[in-house]
């Protein structure tokens, strides 16, 4: 929309156009041929705003100049054209046209030149387009312009343009926490990112990434492994306005951190995503969150993980599992106790001597069991005492298994 930001005073006139074109939308009229034999088709192809050969398409192949201000989304480039007209008969001299951007931290110059214009003779114009990639939400543009008439004197006026940047997505994360495998020692950590457009246009998701942070390296779990790397969401990966995309990224410890058990706990930091998308007429647009946290599941001092379970067995037949003791913290001087559940119930000697065990040293244990009920049923009732301090550490759920 054309706005002209001048006074009745002034020999310039400062014309804004905030909205890039688009293209020109039509509605088609179709019949029946027996009702009204090609009269709307004929009608359709000699308009010259259709596409030819695509005349029931809705959109057409003209551009039309937008009649109100569009959104400004968030991590989109920001367009304007400013154009400076003289509207006086006289020449007017010295012309200095400048734009700011003001946000609520900083003020940005985006003129694309900061010397002045001569002369600007009547009827004539300065056009100037500036470009900004929105990062801030509440920012507004001031424009300014200088000039001296042609019996030397100097006039000053500007003009200011507040507008509302909204968020074009809506990002929830989750992390789930995973027992890793044999060969690890740490925990894997999974993240579920939930991306939203909530714009009202579709989008075309170019790129969605997880910078891992130093700690972390990182695996995507969004390509069909069998199939050339495909994206699960298919070929064409459009999001239609207010729907939703999963995307899931594994994350393991780089082995300098997964070495010693106990480093990564408490709050550690996972990294950022990293999104990067198309709108209509292909304006790219691009959004990095800030560093994701996520709590470390605590182990306390003694971790219990399980190294080796079938996933299904059979009822009241024994059966072997391998667990594995870490010691976080201090040297302690292990005894397992084995107590029965109602479902679960152990083979073996309990209360016996496992030693001493260092910080940061961890151990095997085979252990052999049998279930008396069927279904899916809860591994419980291994208990650790540390004999130097007579604390007892209680383990129960600590993994399932399906009895047949």
């Amino acid at each position: 929309m054309d706005v002209n930001q001048t006074k009745q005073e002034h020999l310039l006139a400062l014309k804004m156009r905030l909205t890039k074109p688009t293209l020109f939308t039509n509605l088609p009229v179709t019949c029946e041929d027996r009702d009204l034999p090609d009269l709307f088709s004929q009608l359709m192809r000699d308009d010259p705003s259709t596409i030819r050969g695509a005349e029931t398409l809705m959109v057409g192949e003209m551009l039309t100049l937008p009649q109100n201000f569009s959104n400004i989304f968030l991590g989109e480039t920001f367009s304007s054209y400013i154009s400076v007209h003289n509207d006086s008969n006289q020449v007017v001299k010295d012309i200095l046209v400048k734009a700011d951007l003001q946000t609520s931290s900083q003020r940005l110059n985006l003129s694309a030149s900061n010397s002045t214009v001569a002369e600007l003779k009547p009827e004539c114009c300065i056009d100037d387009v500036i470009h900004h990639e929105v990062k801030e939400i509440g920012t507004h543009l001031v424009c300014a312009v200088s000039y001296t008439t042609q019996y030397g004197e100097k006039l000053y006026f500007r003009k200011f343009f507040k507008f509302q940047v909204l968020k074009p997505l809506d990002v929830k994360t989750k992390f789930y926490n995973a027992e890793s495998d044999l060969s690890s020692v740490t925990d894997e950590v999974f993240l579920e990112a939930q991306i939203q457009n909530i714009t009202t246009s579709p989008m075309f998701m170019e790129k969605v990434s997880l910078e891992p942070s130093i700690m972390y390296n990182v695996t995507e779990l969004n390509t069909v492994t069998n199939d050339d790397h495909e994206s699960t969401f298919g070929k064409m990966s459009y999001l239609q306005p207010m729907d939703t995309r999963q995307y899931l990224y594994c994350l393991k410890p780089k082995p300098e951190y997964a070495e010693k058990a106990g480093v990564i706990k408490g709050v550690t930091v996972i990294g950022k995503l990293d999104i990067v998308w198309k709108t209509n007429l292909g304006e790219r647009g691009r959004l990095q969150t800030s560093q994701l946290q996520r709590m470390a599941p605590g182990y306390g001092d003694i971790r219990l993980s399980m190294e080796m379970i079938p996933d299904t067995v059979n009822l009241e037949e024994p059966f072997d599992i391998i667990c594995k003791v870490t010691n976080c913290e201090r040297t302690m001087d292990l005894v397992l106790e084995m107590c029965n559940t109602r479902t679960i119930h152990w083979c073996g000697i309990s209360g016996r001597q496992l030693g001493k065990l260092s910080p940061g040293a961890s151990l095997s244990l085979p252990l052999a069991l049998l279930t008396s009920a069927q279904g899916l049923q809860s591994i419980s009732g291994l208990r650790l005492t540390d004999t130097f301090l007579k604390r007892t550490y209680e383990y129960d759920d600590v993994a399932q298994v399906c009895v047949v």
